[in-house]
């Protein structure tokens, strides 16, 4: 063996080293030994995932120009009691059975805390407050991002609910809730008293809901009979239905579905559908006509391997969350990819079960994830800003050249080549592509 072969094996097997003490110091907990006679007891983990700083937490990563921040998330009420007020959880055998669970945190002069089970469809009102459907808890959280306060919708006492799973809220803050279970929709005033219900004898497993505000439409994505069907969003009345039904999940020509999931409408009024079992994403005008389809069965980017939760953002850009990718994916309406995020993880930008994406009026992105009982919210930054940064970099960059440049009289300026400034953003729908990241 060489000396230089030597050198690199010694510089491997350093850099294995390094890596087996990082992941070994980041990972595992310290085990005690087999004779220690006084063991400690267990320390009980954080909730959710540990704390360190997320604040330049962006993706694409530097020195792209970042296209989405990461900003904070939920998964139940940040309120723990004091150590010596701990009293016994009641499991959740007993609370299923209903045995009171109120009786420890009673005793104990604090309320209980609530988390996330699985979550499923998002909304937020006027007021910034994020809607979160759990389909297992069976009620619609309410979070305030601002004080981190946690408001209920429950069963049994607002309403009575079986599967929840889609939200839409309109111009007005009602809230639109539909039940899989009981195939309807719920809906809310602005104060979270019962107004009214519909869809009985017409939906079949209602999954996600849609607001057409222009055209005042309800989208409602009917997974059971491979149907979208639309309804007027002020009487409630079925307009029309598109689709084929009755075909149990067979059918993959264009403009038919196999179980849509999820719904989301743009500023033009088009609508796009997730096409579950097709792993494809169909678009359509606001008349119910077939525009184009986009995506197919795969684990490459802009395929899909069941995509569910559909958002449209400020700039026309459609989010779709792959359920078995843990992936995010954005594409112009035509379907080309401009950004992957994602990857399985409990980490920030990373999705275990993600289910629902939504995007609200000040360009928060929030999404839901089954296994961790989770909602992520970032910021997307619009084509507009990120342009502003692309110009800034740019006349930062041409002010170092004329620094640099030579100023004797007579004195020939040398020939330098200046980096350019990141890749200027997509500033049309379709436009140069943006960055890409993961």
């Amino acid at each position: 063996m060489t000396n230089k072969s030597r050198s690199r094996v010694r510089q491997g097997l350093l850099g294995a080293v390094m890596l087996a003490a990082i992941f070994g110091a980041f990972w595992a907990a310290p085990a005690p030994a087999a004779d220690q006679k006084n063991k400690q007891p267990a320390t009980t983990p954080p909730d959710g995932p540990p704390k360190f700083d997320t604040s330049s937490l962006v993706w694409p990563q530097p020195p792209a120009i970042a296209r989405v921040r990461f900003l904070d998330y939920f998964s139940a009420e940040k309120k723990p009691v004091p150590k010596q007020q701990q009293l016994k959880r009641k499991s959740w055998m007993d609370r299923m059975a209903g045995v009171d669970p109120d009786e420890a945190a009673k005793r104990a002069g604090t309320k209980p805390r609530f988390a996330l089970g699985t979550p499923y469809g998002l909304a937020v009102d006027s007021k910034g407050l994020v809607y979160v459907a759990d389909t297992k808890v069976g009620a619609v959280f309410i979070f305030d991002p601002e004080n981190k306060d946690v408001g209920f919708i429950k069963h049994g006492v607002d309403a009575r609910f079986g599967r929840i799973f889609g939200l839409a809220i309109d111009d007005t803050d009602r809230l639109f809730v539909s039940d899989g279970q009981y195939n309807h929709v719920l809906v809310f005033n602005k104060d979270h008293k019962l107004q009214a219900q519909f869809g009985d004898g017409v939906m079949n497993d209602p999954a996600g809901l849609a607001i057409d505000e222009e055209n005042r439409f309800l989208y409602v994505a009917n997974t059971g009979s491979d149907q979208i069907l639309v309804f007027d969003a002020d009487t409630f009345k079925l307009l029309r239905k598109i689709g084929t039904p009755g075909k149990n999940h067979t059918l993959t020509a264009p403009g038919d579905f196999s179980a849509p999931t999820n719904v989301a409408v743009d500023g033009d009024g088009n609508l796009y559908v997730s096409d579950t079992l097709n792993d494809r994403i169909e678009e359509f005008d606001a008349d119910g006509n077939f525009i184009r389809t986009f995506g197919k069965n795969g684990d490459g980017p802009g395929e899909f391997t069941r995509p569910k939760g559909i958002a449209v953002d400020s700039d026309g850009h459609v989010w779709v969350a792959d359920a078995m990718m843990n992936r995010l994916q954005v594409f112009t309406p035509e379907g080309n990819l401009r950004l992957i995020l994602g990857g399985f993880g409990w980490l920030p930008g990373q999705f275990q079960a993600l289910a629902g994406v939504y995007i609200d009026r000040n360009n928060r992105v929030f999404t839901s994830e089954q296994f961790l009982g989770r909602v992520q919210m970032f910021r997307y930054i619009t084509n507009t800003e990120a342009q502003q940064e692309y110009d800034r970099r740019a006349e930062a960059l041409k002010k170092a050249a004329a620094k640099a440049a030579p100023s004797a009289p007579g004195a020939a300026p040398a020939e330098k080549t200046q980096p350019a400034p990141a890749a200027a953003p997509d500033t049309q729908k379709t436009a140069t592509p943006a960055p890409q990241g993961k």
